[in-house]
């Protein structure tokens, strides 16, 4: 048994020790075989920040751009974090010079950050910096300009002041938004650059990109706030830029634009004044003489300008971000007419829902605002309910706005929501409410007696707080009333041994003291109490003691005698100098004596004279003198930087100095180099004779006589006169008819001055019908012309040799056309763009090319004749006639709308596109006054047509509207009214339709292009329809989704095309390369600065080329 047991210990014994060494190995093993990230980790968390720069330094010296970049992204981490990297400067810089992108803006970061602290290392850099402000990226070029500005050394001024003048010309709007914030920094650095800065200033306010307007108009702010002369021309476009540009630009925009308002608008403020909106002359027509005078003398017209301003900020009141929308409720109270500051009230409540620092300077202007007009805000007097979760200065503001918008209608609403604020755990705003409800009765006289019992329960609270303060609201109430409410003064001198708030027990000794007469049992056995007390008294009871004393002995001086002398020399020996002398002053006031003097006589008058009832105000009455929004405000004292709001101009200046003059564009195109051009003929095609004759004859003839409209499109084209009438529709594109003129005047040989020689009479009269025709109509003349000015510059991009054979071979044509008298069906003016193919012989005419004629076939006017001739028109290669419904005959009642975009210039303007709309009567009674109503958005401008008086039941007519679009597709929403009814319509453009086709060489094509790369390029890989490869099948493609021009390729494979956006201007380059891609399919590329039209742009021609 005892060897068996030895066994087993022997056993477990080496079982413990094989245990024992496994665990001694596993922990080795472990400890080996520690990860290399826990070793970097234990490492670099037992490093001192020290040891962990040398690293980041050894990283930035390093070979590797990979290790340089991740230090960079290391040391911009630091610097989010808040912590100083400054050490590291001389390696970061070393840097600056890399090829690598992404480590080149890092390091640009790093160096805005640290310049100013290292001026002497980064000047070592400036020549790498100037280098830089001519690198191909936008973006180095901006963070270049960006580090240059922050070197504050008055040694480099001039260079950066060369920086800021190139930048302020660069293609790209963020390089020259940076100019506008590094004028700012030069400003602060050397003011006497400020001439220099004003200029480049001047210069930044005429740009036309949103991006770069907000911090130019900063710029403006803080280096030349008075030069208000910079703004005029500039006022009307930043008005309508305001709604595209960033939120903190619209802030900065808004805030200048309310201070040039105040200064050059007449107020609409007007005591009397009657406000009229259209300042016609026969207003005042049916009044008499007297009355007249009197009412023009009251009368207001507001500003066009002024309403400009109103009506492009209102949109900015739905803005995301509160500062936008507090800028623009500024704006509304300070220059709106009264009746339209409402408009923000909605607003100013929505923000009411953000964060509490939000809501507390939103409540601020609110609780100013609700001082002058209570009704803004008293439909939404809910919101201004306080709850439990708001902080004590929400509340305090809340309350303070309920106190503001109470009446007579709402006080029994508001006092009970006050019952139950002053049951508050909050002290403070518990005591505001109390203090709310003495405003209240104060200032309704209906409830004053209800809130004085309200308040005088309040006495037995067991909060020692809402009794000091129920007392003090108690005794400036009872001054408008002392007669009535002699029990409450009683009862107030009842709870006078209660009472330990200082405040609370001065008022009530004041009020035994003002009013001792009516209680003259209760005045001395209070006097008793505080002599008792006096010396562990506040300085507050004690001056009150001694009033209440010296009250006593001018009305009952048998009683109170010895108390007043006790609290007098009480008070002569007092550590306060105040009430020392108080208490000197008394007593020789009081009591006569030698030395009293005659003071002595008039002491009852001094002491008990009547005191007129205290006024209690809001703590925002006086704040009105300060803007709304600004810092001033909000602390109700003069900031800083603050530029105090002018007054209104007694008269308005001269509103003429925002006209702006609208130059004439250049032409687009000009003669192919190496072609003489052939003298310009002095021979007209009418003598004046001829002219005066053919004057004579169309006025006896009738104004609607048929005439052929292809012949009056003839002679508009060939007559210098009707180019300069088209001029006045769209300037631009007359240029290039002009162009196109004088081109195929120079084209014309011998034969057809003999022919036009020996035809001038028989076509003169036909001609001249047909202007008889067009001046009776303005709007068909005008459509006429604006098609004749559109379709001879809609070739200008092309060959223009081509072009000029082409029209030479229409004008013979349709001089032969004149001649013949076959034709008897008129052909509207309007339907000049109702073009359908021509006949297959017209391919067959001589001088003119394949591409040409392709171009041509579908341009000819038909006319009724037995030879069925047909008469062909120049005009654009491809216009796509699509229309789309605009209002239904079933929504409608019987009005049916239809639109399409023509693709000429608009007679309203070269801004605007044109929009041709076809008004239908599907109903069986005539239709009245068809008009456009109320219009919408503010940004967009909307130019309406003529009233339609009657259109009867099947009838039809096609009217012309022109809309600003600002270049997007935002819909442009109008009323389409009758004389009953109004519909809710709306035009949104396909961004093709934004364009307007510009010529451009292939030159001029490739080096604009070169010139808008990067953030200006977009481009895809397109699959195109094989089943119609040829140059007129992909141009067809493209013009029927975009209103471009097509650019000559000397290249089979490369298809160019340019335009410009109808609003501003901007270039639009679209480039298709048909060479196969490596992954199949063409090439497409969109270059424009607006990247947003490009994507879109680009994504419609991919539909479009894909299509079989």
């Amino acid at each position: 048994m005892d060897a068996r047991l030895l066994s087993f210990r022997s056993e477990a014994a080496v079982a413990v020790r094989s245990a024992a060494v496994s665990a001694e190995h596993l922990q080795l093993s472990l400890k080996a075989h520690l990860s290399q990230e826990e070793r970097t980790l234990t490492l670099s968390a037992n490093k001192s920040p020290a040891d962990r720069n040398e690293d980041l330094k050894e990283m930035l010296e390093s070979n590797k751009e990979s290790q340089k970049l991740e230090a960079m992204k290391r040391v911009v981490g630091l610097i989010a974090k808040g912590k100083n990297a400054s050490e590291l400067f001389p390696a970061v810089v070393k840097n600056v010079a890399s090829k690598n992108i992404e480590l080149k803006k890092l390091v640009y970061v790093y160096l805005v950050r640290y310049a100013e602290e290292q001026q002497d290392l980064a000047l070592l850099s400036i020549s790498t910096f100037q280098r830089a402000l001519k690198d191909p990226n936008q973006l180095i070029r901006a963070s270049a300009l960006r580090v240059l500005s922050s070197i504050r050394v008055s040694i480099i001024v001039p260079i950066v002041m060369l920086a800021i003048k190139e930048a302020a010309a660069d293609l790209s709007p963020y390089v020259r938004k940076t100019s506008a914030h590094a004028i700012q920094k030069l400003y602060s650095l050397d003011p006497e650059q400020k001439e220099h800065l004003i200029q480049v200033i001047e210069k930044l306010l005429k740009d036309k990109s949103t991006l770069v307007a907000g911090s130019v108009v900063m710029a403006f702010e803080e280096v030349c706030p008075d030069r208000i002369d910079l703004i005029h021309k500039n006022y009307r476009k930043l008005c309508n830029l305001l709604v595209d540009v960033e939120e903190w630009g619209q802030v900065v925009i808004i805030s200048m634009l309310t201070r040039y308002a105040r200064t050059q608008f007449a107020s609409p403020w007007r005591e009397g004044a009657v406000f009229v909106e259209n300042d016609d002359k026969t207003f005042y027509d049916s009044e008499p003489e007297g009355k007249k005078e009197e009412a023009e003398a009251k009368a207001y017209a507001m500003d066009p300008d002024h309403r400009l301003l109103l009506r492009n900020t209102k949109p900015l009141l739905q803005s995301r971000n509160t500062a936008v929308v507090m800028a623009v409720a500024q704006l509304y109270w300070h220059l709106a007419p009264k009746q339209e500051v409402s408009v923000v009230t909605k607003s100013l409540v929505r923000l009411l829902r953000s964060h509490r620092e939000v809501q507390y300077v939103v409540l601020q202007n609110i609780a100013t605002m609700s001082i002058q007009r209570k009704g803004m805000f008293e439909p939404f007097m809910k919101s201004f309910y306080v709850r439990s979760t708001d902080n004590t200065h929400i509340k305090t503001l809340k309350l303070e706005i309920l106190t503001n918008l109470a009446n007579e209608a709402n006080i029994s609403t508001i006092l009970r929501e006050f019952q139950t604020y002053v049951k508050s755990q909050d002290k403070a705003f518990a005591a505001a409410t109390i203090q709310a409800i003495g405003r209240c009765a104060t200032n309704i006289s209906e409830v004053t007696d209800t809130c004085l019992n309200g308040l005088v329960l309040l006495l037995s609270n067991r909060d020692e707080g809402v009794v000091a303060e129920s007392v003090v609201v108690i005794r400036k109430l009872l001054l408008t009333q002392p007669a009535q409410h002699g029990d409450i003064i009683k009862h107030m001198a009842k709870l006078f041994d209660k009472i330990t708030v200082p405040m609370a027990r001065a008022s009530i000794l004041w009020l035994m003291g003002e009013y001792c007469e009516r209680v003259p049992k209760i005045a001395p056995d209070v006097l008793r109490k505080i002599a008792k007390s006096f010396t562990a008294e506040e300085d507050i009871v004690k001056l009150q003691a001694v009033n209440l004393a010296a009250k006593l002995y001018l009305t009952n001086s048998k009683q109170t005698k010895l108390l007043t002398q006790y609290i007098l020399n009480l008070g002569k020996y007092d550590q306060n100098y105040d009430i020392r002398d108080r208490t000197r002053f008394i007593r020789q006031l009081i009591v006569p004596g030698d030395k009293s003097g005659a003071l002595n006589k008039y002491a009852r008058r001094i002491l008990l004279a009547p005191k007129p009832a205290p006024v209690l105000q809001s703590a925002f009455k006086d704040r009105d003198r300060f803007q709304l929004g600004t810092l001033s405000h909000s602390l109700n004292s003069k900031a800083a930087g603050y530029q105090e709001l002018s007054d209104w101009p007694a008269v308005a200046p001269d509103q003429s100095v925002r006209n702006v003059e609208v130059l004439e564009p250049v032409n687009e195109w000009a003669p192919p180099v190496g072609k003489a051009k052939p003298p310009k003929s002095d021979d007209k095609f009418y003598s004046d004779e001829d002219e005066q004759d053919e004057a004579s004859e169309s006025s006896s003839d009738d104004s609607g006589s048929s005439g052929s409209s292809g012949s009056s499109e003839a002679s508009e084209s060939a007559s210098d006169k009707e180019d300069e009438s088209s001029d006045e529709s769209d300037k631009s594109s007359a240029d290039s008819g002009k162009s196109s003129g004088e081109s195929e005047k120079s084209s014309d040989g011998s034969e057809r001055r003999k022919k036009s020689a020996a035809k001038k009479k028989t076509g003169k009269a036909q001609v001249e019908k047909c202007h008889a025709a067009d001046s009776d109509s303005e709007q068909s003349g005008e459509q006429t012309s604006g098609s004749s000015t559109r379709s001879s510059s809609s070739e200008s991009g092309s060959d223009s040799d081509e072009l000029s054979a082409a029209k030479q071979q229409m004008n013979e044509v349709e001089s032969k056309a004149k001649v013949q008298k076959t034709a008897e069906k008129e052909v509207s003016l309007l339907d000049l763009h109702d073009f359908f193919p021509a006949p297959a012989n017209t391919s067959e005419s001589s001088g003119l090319s394949s591409n040409l004629l392709a171009d041509l076939e579908g341009l000819s006017l038909s006319a009724v004749s037995s030879s069925s001739t047909t008469t062909p028109v120049t005009s654009r290669s491809f216009v796509p006639v699509q229309s789309y419904d605009l209002l239904h005959h079933m929504s409608g009642k019987g009005l049916s709308a239809k639109y399409h975009f023509p693709r000429r210039p608009c007679l309203y303007g070269s801004g605007t596109v044109a929009v041709q709309v076809t008004l239908s009567n599907c109903c069986e009674r005539p239709l009245e006054e068809i008009h456009v109503g109320e219009r919408g958005p503010a940004g967009l401008q909307i130019h309406s047509f003529n009233t339609i008086e009657r259109l009867d039941p099947e009838a039809s007519v096609t009217v012309s509207m022109g809309i600003d679009f600002n270049d997007s597709t935002q819909a442009a929403n109008f009323q389409l009214c009758t004389k009953e009814e109004r519909f809710a319509v709306f035009i949104q453009p396909a961004v093709g339709e934004l364009l307007t086709p510009c010529g451009l060489s292939e030159t001029d094509f490739c080096k604009e292009q070169s010139q808008l790369r990067g953030m200006n390029e977009t481009s895809a890989t397109v699959a195109v329809a094989t089943n119609d490869m040829s140059g007129q099948g992909v141009a067809r493609r493209v013009l029927s989704v975009a209103n471009v021009g097509a650019v000559a390729s000397s290249e089979s494979h490369l298809h160019r095309f340019a335009a410009r956006t109808v609003s501003s201007g901007v270039l639009v380059l679209v480039l298709l390369d048909l060479k196969e891609e490596p992954g199949g399919g063409a090439k497409l590329t969109v270059n424009t600065e607006k990247s947003v039209m490009a994507s879109m742009l680009l994504r419609d021609l991919k539909r479009a080329l894909s299509q079989a």
